[in-house]
Parts: structure tokens; sequence; C-alpha cells
């Protein structure tokens, strides 16, 4: 399974959100059946949205937006903070050729437009209120970059953001998967930020360390290097889309009498896809019956 730990160091300076999300963006990557391009922006998105829901409240829920030109569309995570984290990516099957530096080239397949990160209040308990959303230009497409300028521009806080897979050549195709993001508290000590950045630059990429076993408070201790700090929080994390067919046929029943009634007599059936998980739906010509009775009652 999983983990996400919150650390704080230097006497409450810094707090540093880090994750092992293997097995979610695996999950991922199995559900969405993604090119190992689309399959690096995926998992990079999802990573970011399950460590960036580590600082939200119960019952909230981050949705993470990369709506660019490229050939990938839309990239979408959303999490809340009890460790659920689903997502997708509109055209699964965008790649790309590798970088010169031998490295997926997800810039190439995002490209250039907007990041959106929303932020809903209350939304697992029946609450919604406005949400909150903070809109800024893709300044990167690879995604850790673009998430530490949201937080920089959009919320004022100073970040670095570390987000990484590793894709193989046989299944599982995802090797390893983790984020980090450092956060600097207001009033941090110059000398502080520039040991981070400095250990930062000279530490060993993350996604070999957690091929190698490290897990999130290594990843803590990876970034902070000589810095003391304490671990303050710990949970699992999971790729769980949370739809059902409870939601599906509340969904049909929503399209009203008259649609439902033209699927029962020209399809016999129905089915609905989850645009999150790919999860399909299917209601057969009985299923649709029960669903118009229930508009009687």
């Amino acid at each position: 399974m999983d983990n996400l730990k919150i650390g704080i160091g230097a006497g409450g300076q810094v707090r540093v959100l880090a994750a092992t999300t293997t097995e979610l963006v695996r999950e991922g990557v199995r559900r969405h059946d993604t090119s190992p391009t689309a399959s690096a922006a995926l998992g990079r998105v999802l990573t970011g949205a399950a460590v960036l829901a580590a600082g939200i409240k119960d019952f909230d829920r981050l949705t993470i937006r990369f709506d660019g030109n490229g050939p990938a569309g839309s990239v979408v995570g959303e999490a809340d903070n009890d460790g659920n984290v689903r997502g997708y990516i509109k055209n699964p099957k965008a790649d790309a050729e590798l970088t010169d530096a031998g490295k997926f080239d997800v810039r190439g397949i995002v490209g250039e437009g907007m990041l959106y990160v929303i932020r809903e209040s209350g939304f697992e308990i029946g609450l919604k209120p406005d949400p909150y959303a903070g809109t800024v230009p893709i300044v990167s497409g690879e995604i850790a970059e673009d998430l530490a300028h949201y937080l920089l521009n959009s919320e004022q806080i100073p970040s670095a953001v570390l987000l990484g897979v590793l894709i193989g050549n046989t299944e599982p195709f995802v090797v390893a998967a983790g984020g980090v993001v450092v956060q600097m508290m207001p009033g941090a000590n110059e000398h502080i930020v520039t040991m981070i950045e400095d250990t930062i630059r000279h530490a060993p990429h993350l996604t070999t360390v957690v091929r190698d076993g490290a897990g999130p408070e290594d990843l803590v201790s990876l970034v902070l290097g000589d810095i003391p700090y304490e671990i303050v929080e710990s949970r699992e994390i999971r790729f769980n889309c949370g739809c059902s067919t409870e939601r599906a046929e509340s969904l049909i029943r929503g399209l009203g009498r008259a649609e439902i009634e033209s699927m029962l007599s020209e399809d016999k059936g129905a089915m609905m896809s989850c645009g999150f998980c790919n999860e399909d739906y299917e209601f057969d010509e009985r299923g649709l019956e029960k669903i118009l009775s229930s508009l009687d009652a």
C-alpha cells in the first residue's frame, strides 16, 4: 500500500509532504491503458494531487487539471484528505519520442495552456459551497514545475515540487513512483532555504530511491538532509474512484423519462462509463424499466 507522511523541519520553518505512489499510479495506468509518455504524465498528476491533498481539510476535495493544447488533451487528478485519488488523461494513447536526455517528453504531449487547481469544501458530506479555483498558465508542461509555479504565484507559498514516475518495458510497467512537496513557512531563515536547495540539487533521483525501497519518511530525509525534523502525520493513499451502480442509475434518472424511453426502445439498454476510472455500468431492458418505475414513485 502506498503511504504519505507530513514532516515539519527546522523548528516549524519548513513543511514536507512526501509519498510513495507506485501502486496508485499502476492502477491509474492499468485502468486507462496509457502509452508510456501518457503514463508518465498521468502518474505525475495523480501523485501531485495525492501529495497536495494532504494539506486540505477533512471532507474537502482537491482537483488538479492541466488543459494544454498538446495531444494529451486534459490531464486531471482528484484527491481527498482521506487518501482517495482518481484521475484521467483525455487521450491515453498520446505519445512522443524520448527527449535528447532520454526522458519522457511529458512537456511535448501536454503543450501550452492553463493549469487549474480547484478546492471544494465539505463535498464529501454534501456541502457544496462555491469552490475555490486558482488558475495559472502552464509554464513548463513537466507537471512538477507547473505546480511549484502555481503554489508560489496563486497561494504565495515558496515550494519545491518533485514528482517522478519510472516506466519499465514489461508488466507491471510502472516500476516506481513518488512525490515530494517542500514548503517554506513565512519568515523561514534564508540559510535553511539555501541548505534545502543544495540538498535537493545533489540528491539522487526520486524514482531511483523509491525503486530501491525508500518510503515516505526516507523521502523527507532525502530533501531535508541534515535539517532536523519530525513526522506529524501519516496516511495510506490509493486509487479509489467512488463511482457506483447507484450513482450511474442516478445519472440516467436525471436524463428524464423521454430520454430513458428512447434508450429502451432504440438500444434495448444503456451503458455508462466513468471517465475517472474507466469502469463500465451496463443497464439492460429490465434495469431501465426499473429506473422508469422509480420516476413514478
